[in-house]
């Protein structure tokens, strides 16, 4: 966008997994750093061996900070608070840096505003507004994927340890909306997002919350592995291929996509096969259970298994195996998959935003997605793919049958050009560079939002508010 200097970008993000967050993220800031922009990238946790290519292997300059005094949990527990106490001590450092690079003689020619751009955890906010360079050229804006005190488990347990929760979590549930109201701009990744943070938090102490779609870069090259199309070896000797790729979560819904494709019954099954994969860490007590969990029910349904923790695995399973689970896909054989498969299974309800179908258009394939959340913002029913009612396993077959067997070359070959033309419109890496300038450039015209008065006051409160969710806290173990 003509207009906009080149700025030193300061983005702060709690942990550079391989998640969709993280993969947001990341897209932020190579849309920055493409466009000119400097961009630095601040997080308290990077796992080379667990993390996205651009965040190891220079692309981007990240640095680690506030990893060496707390935890990110106790004892499993804790997480909100050890997230915000290390983001706080990550901020020293960021503060520090950004104060010597400033200190040291920056060319104002060559690098003008410093903009901060934090996601998930605000804590920092009304620390960098309050102690930061008190530039008329510094704003700060804040990426809102979805409030934190709604993604919480609230109603686990007994009315007492419901009650003890309420206590732990209202503190910090007042100090998310507090902090990100000390930003200059707010932005969600989705409308549907926007609408509930509105409602969450109130749309005047908030200001006029924007939408930037999150992105995928669809001037990346192919991988070597994606190209065996052109031409090449099919995967599984040609089955048709019905992919579902998420966390494996229970809130993702898996289990949707196998009662779905259990409907086709056993004759249109034959020469085809669902794979399921997705993020998984054995680390995680969850992605176990649940991975065990899929396995019972499409084993109880008749269906042979399988599960593969590398390619090679993969490639070797049997003819005669229905459900393929991948654990934690390399990215390039997650192409290969996008570019043979037939349809994408997007299970989850009232998801945020949802990157996987964008991928999938991308890639030209038709997402068949619940109708809630961000997929109704991405997926156009009949055009890129469908939108059906996550409860009713039977819409979901009708489409995979629909897909398999219904449908000419012409159809299809429509279907994925349109898909392809949409997110090149709206979801790519160049479309969210110009939604992120234009934003920042609507921050800097404006004067910096005023940040409630009494700062200072305010933060005492907030860390003693902290230190009453700490006693909460150790009162809610002890039950």
């Amino acid at each position: 966008m003509p207009g906009l200097n080149r700025s030193n970008v300061i983005i702060i993000h709690p942990d550079l997994g391989i998640g969709g967050a993280e993969r947001l993220i990341i897209d932020v800031a190579l849309a920055l750093q493409n466009r000119g922009h400097q961009v630095t990238v601040y997080t308290s946790h990077r796992d080379k061996s667990h993390c996205f290519e651009e965040a190891r292997d220079g692309t981007l300059d990240v640095r680690v900070r506030g990893n060496t005094v707390f935890p990110a949990h106790i004892f499993g527990r804790f997480h909100v608070l050890m997230a915000i106490l290390r983001q706080l001590h990550l901020t020293i450092s960021v503060l520090g840096e950004v104060g010597s690079t400033s200190s040291n003689g920056r060319d104002k020619n060559e690098i003008g505003d410093d903009i901060f751009i934090i996601d998930q955890v605000p804590a920092c906010v009304p620390f960098l507004k309050t102690f930061g360079r008190q530039s008329a050229s510094q704003r700060i804006l804040f990426y809102c994927h979805f409030p934190d005190q709604l993604l919480a488990r609230r109603n686990e347990g007994g009315s007492v340890l419901r009650l003890a929760k309420l206590l732990y979590r209202y503190p910090f549930d007042w100090y998310e909306g507090w902090s990100m109201s000390a930003s200059d701009k707010v932005v969600a990744n989705s409308r549907f997002t926007r609408g509930v943070v509105s409602e969450v938090f109130g749309s005047e102490r908030l200001g006029d919350v924007s939408v930037v779609y999150p992105c995928v870069d669809t001037d990346a090259k192919q991988s070597e592995s994606s190209t065996v199309t052109d031409g090449g070896e099919q995967l599984w000797g040609g089955k048709k291929i019905l992919l579902s790729i998420n966390r494996f979560e229970k809130k993702k819904d898996m289990g949707l996509a196998i009662r779905a494709y259990y409907g086709l019954g056993k004759e249109k099954r034959k020469g085809t096969r669902l794979v399921i994969a997705g993020g998984y860490d054995n680390r995680v007590s969850e992605n176990v259970q649940y991975h065990q969990e899929l396995d019972e029910l499409a084993t109880a349904l008749g269906l042979q298994t399988a599960t593969s923790k590398t390619v090679i695995s993969a490639l070797s399973v049997p003819d005669s195996i229905d459900v393929l689970f991948l654990l934690s896909v390399p990215s390039a054989f997650r192409d290969t998959l996008l570019v043979q498969s037939k349809l994408l299974l997007y299970t989850p309800i009232n998801e945020h935003f949802g990157i996987v179908p964008v991928e999938a258009m991308r890639a030209g394939i038709p997402v068949l997605a619940s109708n809630t959340g961000g997929p109704l913002e991405t997926v156009v029913e009949g055009e890129t793919g469908w939108l059906r009612d996550a409860k009713d396993p039977a819409a979901w077959t009708a489409v995979m049958d629909k897909i398999l067997y219904n449908m000419d070359e012409t159809e299809l070959h429509r279907m994925s050009e349109t898909a392809k033309q949409r997110v090149e419109q709206k979801f790519s890496l160049t479309a969210m560079g110009t939604t992120l300038e234009e934003e920042i450039s609507g921050m800097l015209t404006r004067e910096r939002r005023p940040f409630a008065g009494f700062q200072q006051v305010l933060i005492l409160l907030a860390l003693s508010g902290v230190a009453f969710s700490v006693i909460a806290a150790f009162a809610f173990k002890m039950l």
